[in-house]
């Protein structure tokens, strides 16, 4: 895990000590040095915070090619780098990273290089000769990459306070983050300030000014799979056996072991010397502990079990909302924060997770919802999801078409606009007739996002290195591929396939057959009307001062009881953190 950050324009090289300055805020992402450099043209200045994984002897970037004075600067991590290497006929020292390999085919055959690369990044070239700034992101969006446009320069940065401490940013509540609790697409809280999109590359001239943005991967070019279950299994089985263990570091790391499918089969295929796992005291339904420690015995690996209470929560509120940058999270936020900081505690560098299955193998409750209805789903055995399956009432008496069906159940608040549910029409109109695709792709437009960013987020602000091997390239194509009978038979059984393989590898009955899915679920909504209610109130009544019209009907939400499920006042009460944070910048 590493950051990046930088300025390219006309004078970029007057500016830096701004991007020095820049570099330095997010210097906790790169705990083996903070270093940046100017273009030869000096119509360029990169910065880059280095935290050493793939080869620790590597010099920390940004990275130049003396002969021609292409500059790079990198964050991430590219697990095919020395097949690649080969492959592109680039010789490797002793010293040399896959930052080093990417920065010399980018030299050979220029943004097309991106192509071959498995893994997860965020990078920014500047090439002098042709007189440009490259921006680009890996395919599904892990690594994250904000960019401006001010006075006919560009600014980017892994971090958006970054760039809202180069030049002030207005707060745009943006209308979605009412229904989803963040902005979807490219948007962010601040005006001006855009995330680049997954598998986006952004081209930006440094003498005019002018730039242009292509995506240079997709799914839309997945042929749906033809061959038998059977020939589906033994290929995903292969590819799991092959580029799961491709995945794990060198050295020691961590696993997020919740106790559900998914990590059971990562701990299986990665043998991780530490699991890491949350039980809440008190807290029965949300407890996969003895799970966990059943598989964390089977594999070999020791077992670190973290009890987080209420206490913990309002302690880490402030550092947990400044890592997020905004507003933005899901159910298991402050259970990740917790657990990241335990590894971190540890002296670990990096961990791994389980993200992934549930988007593209059909996981979650919604995806079996619209599949097969309300009553089918409450009647295998799921009744603890009958408010979530109430949104689907319809008084007509009529069946919902999916698309409004699954906007139901994504929407937490409000959809003025209606712009969640535009996004993901749009998004299921692009599957091609395939209801299971369809749920993938309106999965990514709108609930990964938040996903993937609280993931890299949370572990970089404890410079931990994130690391979610199902989402190898091969395997996301794959599971994209294969039709709904392969990833869902049963209303209360997603991911039909990697159950087997679960089965195959000989992993408890209880893990790959499994009902419900809790993951790291946490009781926060739970103690915000409980021990920590009067708490939340007085912190959401003191953010209702300084917040700006468009904020306060979030915050003034957040001051009703919901009920269990009900995140509505989690979301007010991150935002009130959010703006006392800003108030405390904005003072220092």
């Amino acid at each position: 895990m590493c950051g990046i950050a930088g300025l390219a324009g006309a004078d970029a090289a007057r500016h830096a000590l701004t991007v020095e300055a820049m570099g330095a805020s997010q210097a906790h992402r790169g705990p083996d040095g903070t270093l940046h450099a100017v273009g030869r043209d000096r119509r360029a200045v990169l910065s880059m915070n280095t935290l050493l994984i793939a080869n620790p002897q590597a010099t920390p970037g940004p990275y130049l090619d003396h002969a021609s004075g292409v500059l790079l600067a990198f964050n991430g991590e590219i697990y095919n780098y020395r097949q690649q290497a080969k492959a592109w006929g680039i010789r490797l020292d002793d010293c040399d990273s896959d930052a080093h390999v990417l920065l010399r085919a980018w030299m050979k055959i220029g943004p097309s290089c991106l192509e071959a690369l498995d893994g997860m990044f965020a990078l920014a070239v500047h090439d002098p000769r042709a007189g440009k700034l490259f921006l680009a992101r890996d395919r599904l969006g892990e690594k994250p990459l904000y960019w401006r446009l001010d006075g006919g320069r560009l600014a980017f940065a892994s971090e958006v306070t970054t760039l809202t401490g180069y030049g002030p940013a207005p707060l745009v509540l943006r209308p979605e983050m009412l229904g989803v609790e963040t902005p979807t697409g490219v948007d962010t809280p601040f005006q001006g300030v855009q995330l680049l999109a997954p598998a986006a590359l952004l081209t930006f001239d440094v003498a005019t000014g002018s730039l242009t943005q292509t995506t240079w991967w997709s799914l839309s070019g997945c042929e749906p799979f033809e061959g038998t279950y059977q020939q589906a299994l033994a290929t995903l089985s292969t590819l799991l056996f092959e580029q799961i263990p491709l995945r794990a570091p060198a050295g020691d790391f961590a696993l997020l072991l919740s106790g559900g499918l998914d990590s059971a089969v990562l701990a299986h295929l990665m043998r991780p010397p530490v699991c890491v796992t949350i039980r809440y005291p008190g807290q029965d339904r949300l407890d996969e502990s003895r799970t966990a420690a059943m598989i964390a015995r089977d594999v070999g690996a020791e077992l670190v079990v973290v009890e987080p209470g209420p206490t913990d929560f309002a302690t880490a509120l402030p550092h947990m909302t400044r890592a997020l940058d905004y507003p933005m999270g899901n159910a298991s936020t402050f259970s990740e924060y917790m657990a990241y900081r335990k590894i971190a505690g540890l002296g670990l560098r990096v961990v791994t997770g389980g993200l992934g299955p549930d988007e593209f193998l059909m996981g979650y409750v919604r995806h079996a919802l619209v599949l097969f209805g309300a009553d089918a789903v409450l009647g295998a055995g799921m009744d603890a999801y009958r408010p979530l399956a109430a949104k689907l009432t319809h008084t007509a008496g009529q069946d919902l078409e999916p698309a409004e069906a699954l906007t139901r159940l994504v929407l937490r608040g409000p959809d003025p606009d209606g712009r969640v549910r535009d996004l993901i029409t749009t998004a299921m109109d692009g599957a091609g007739g395939d209801l299971t695709r369809a749920l993938t792709l309106a999965d990514l437009a709108t609930a990964w996002r938040p996903l993937v960013l609280t993931s890299d987020k949370l572990a970089s602000a404890h410079a931990l290195e994130r690391r979610s091997p199902y989402l190898a390239r091969d395997v996301v194509e794959l599971s994209y591929r294969l039709p709904e009978q392969y990833k869902i038979r049963h209303p209360a059984q997603g991911k039909r396939i990697l159950r087997d393989v679960a089965k195959a590898l000989g992993l408890p009955r209880e893990v790959w057959d499994s009902r419900d899915k809790l993951g790291f679920a946490s009781p926060v909504p739970a103690w915000l009307t409980g021990p920590l209610a009067a708490w939340a109130d007085a912190r959401i009544h003191t953010a209702l001062v300084e917040a700006p019209l468009s904020l306060r009907p979030l915050l003034e939400a957040g001051l009703k009881r919901g009920g269990r499920f009900d995140r509505t006042r989690t979301q007010a009460l991150m935002a009130a953190a959010w703006i006392a944070d800003r108030a405390v910048r904005d003072a220092a």
